[in-house]
């Protein structure tokens, strides 16, 4: 296999994510990248295979089955844009019929009616930074705007006699509050404590339309099960807590007599199954050890999983709790030309500079002679897992060994974790990297001599920081869509975004003179690294000009940067070609610099 025939098998490989049960059918929708972008592809009992269900020119977001598995609705953007538009679906699943389509803004999609005749759904019509509640009628294709927020507000879901909307309204990535919307009087009525936000998900309302059950943290430090009720809204009975873990994600069973959920321990996932009647629960073995998602009942003894891990690029799976059994339903994440060639991380950890045990997951360390790259997740709300990653897969087979922390900031680890780096605590995460890389040397017999570090989105500032504050650390640098100077970003991202990440990184109005001190772009004399940029034209989230203006500066004064910028992508590169593009050029700049 040659170079670039190796290159294309791992950027080719791709999974099954994203599994929905259509109800009342034997069969389960995915979204699968085999065509090259995301589109909707339908496994059935009946053919036992998967087949494809979409055709569509722009990527399949999101997709919302109807309550009795008659209609479904996909979201879809352009160019990576990340502005999803609703369509229909039509019957024969090769082309779409549109149905909430306003191509200048963004729709967040909240739900089908109990009736069918209408769905919810939020968007920023009105103001760039503000988004409403309306509903749509499929009947009459009429629009009704319930709901004005001055803010980022989504609908959740109906409740079953279709007079309520449940609201999540959203000050941060993980501080929001829940509320009923009565669609008659537009009064509201929050669910949960009041003063007391906290992350909600996994709303489910019950089948007597008396309350429900959902997941959060609000209170404490980590996502745990509760009941809420309607007529007591503000008062949550806890139903489960896992010691020191989130719960990530609920579904209730048909028969609502039981609850599956997922438990995320240190990137790893368990699946529990909860008896609401005799209040256990229990873990089912069978599984890939991995990363599990999109739990969507079957039936009542059945349940389809969708699995992924660090050798397993994602698939969809089958728990049969009467047969005590599981059956893999989907080989989509399978590459047999590479698969030998993949390797599952060691799970390490690291004190850091004030004792604070840092956990990173370390690929593919073979000698002392190897070089190695630290790869940063962005967010920074968010967590490198346990799950199938073709860039550092990739890097590892060359020969690279390949590092990748969940410093403080990122999820999983409670609140009191992520928020270690809010605001003027930024650079604490910084040194995080640095102390892993003290790490490596001391404890893995790394040459701090051949010592790379990229990311992306956030990611990339933290490549761009670590670069200018810890300049002798590093060999080489590689910055995706990233951040380089936080005021810039904040005064050109889109307004929507705007308020959401000032609570993480500061804000205009009180922190300009701390995005100063410690912006990349003010401190570019400091960098001795070679850079490699790549930034997407369309990125709505860190505009191109982070990458354009700090590259400007380095080239004029003479230092190794290249900036290459795909025109035909956002804030994700999804186009085939433009990935061979910027992971060729990633190995070949790591191999000369390292």
């Amino acid at each position: 296999m040659t170079e670039e025939q190796l290159l294309l098998a791992y950027l080719k490989t791709h999974g099954a994510t994203a599994p929905k049960v259509i109800p009342g059918k034997r069969e389960v929708t995915f979204l699968s990248k085999a065509t090259g972008i995301p589109q909707v592809w339908k496994w059935s009992q009946k053919e036992n295979s998967p087949q494809q269900y979409t055709e569509l020119k722009d990527r399949v977001m999101s997709v919302h089955h109807s309550p009795t598995g008659t209609k479904t609705i996909v979201g879809m953007d352009h160019h990576g844009n990340e502005k999803q538009q609703l369509f229909l679906l039509t019957e024969n699943e090769s082309n779409v019929d549109e149905l909430v389509v306003s191509k200048d803004h963004f729709h967040r999609f909240g739900g089908w009616s109990p009736s069918e005749e209408k769905i919810s759904f939020a968007s920023n019509r009105r103001h760039p930074g503000y988004f409403d509640v309306y509903i749509f009628d499929l009947e009459n294709n009429t629009e009704e705007l319930v709901y004005q927020y001055d803010g980022s507000c989504a609908p959740v879901c109906w409740t079953k006699d279709g007079k309520n909307l449940i609201l999540r309204l959203i000050d941060t990535n993980i501080d929001q509050s829940l509320y009923v919307l009565n669609l008659e009087t537009k009064q509201l009525k929050q669910i949960g404590p009041k003063d007391m936000n906290g992350r909600y998900g996994s709303i489910i309302v019950t089948g007597n339309d008396e309350g429900g059950i959902l997941l959060t943290d609000a209170g404490r430090d980590t996502l745990a099960i509760f009941h809420f009720s309607f007529q007591n809204p503000s008062i949550l009975k806890e139903v489960l807590e896992i010691d020191g873990w989130d719960i990530e994600e609920i579904e209730l069973s048909l028969d609502e007599s039981k609850l599956s959920f997922t438990v995320n321990e240190g990137g790893i996932s368990k699946l529990g199954i909860y008896q609401l009647d005799s209040h256990t629960f229990n873990y089912v073995d069978g599984l890939p050890s991995g990363v599990y998602d999109s739990l969507s009942w079957l039936s009542n003894h059945e349940l389809i999983v969708g699995v992924k891990s660090s050798i397993h690029p994602g698939d969809i799976w089958l728990v049969d709790l009467q047969k005590n059994e599981t059956e893999r339903l989907t080989t989509v994440g399978e590459e047999k030309s590479i698969s030998h060639l993949w390797m599952e991380p060691e799970l390490c950890s690291f004190s850091s500079f004030d004792g604070l045990e840092v956990p990173y997951f370390l690929y593919g360390k073979k000698n002392e002679e190897q070089p190695v790259v630290i790869y940063v997740h962005g967010g920074p709300e968010s967590q490198i897992r346990s799950v199938f990653n073709p860039v550092i897969q990739y890097l590892a087979a060359k020969g690279f060994a390949v590092a990748a922390p969940n410093v403080r900031g990122s999820m999983g680890y409670g609140r009191k974790y992520v928020k270690l780096d809010d605001v003027r605590k930024r650079m604490d995460a910084v040194a995080d990297l640095k102390w892993l890389v003290e790490d490596l040397v001391r404890s893995h017999g790394v040459d701090e001599n051949k010592v790379g570090i990229m990311g992306r989105s956030y990611g990339g500032f933290m490549v761009l920081a670590a670069l200018t504050h810890y300049p002798n650390v590093w060999a080489a640098g590689v910055d995706i869509v990233g951040i380089s100077h936080f005021k810039t970003f904040l005064e050109n991202t889109g307004p929507w975004r705007r308020k959401i990440r000032e609570y993480e990184y500061g804000s205009l109005e009180h922190d300009v003179d701390f995005f100063e001190e410690i912006a990349p772009l003010n401190h570019t004399d400091k960098i001795t690294a070679p850079l490699l940029v790549f930034h997407g034209r369309n990125d709505v989230r860190v505009p191109v000009s982070e990458a354009e203006q700090l590259t400007a500066d380095l080239k004029k004064q003479g230092k190794p940067v290249e900036l290459i910028v795909f025109e035909n992508e956002g804030h994700q590169t999804e186009k085939l070609e433009n990935h061979i593009t910027m992971n060729t050029k990633i190995v070949e700049f790591f191999r000369k610099y390292l």
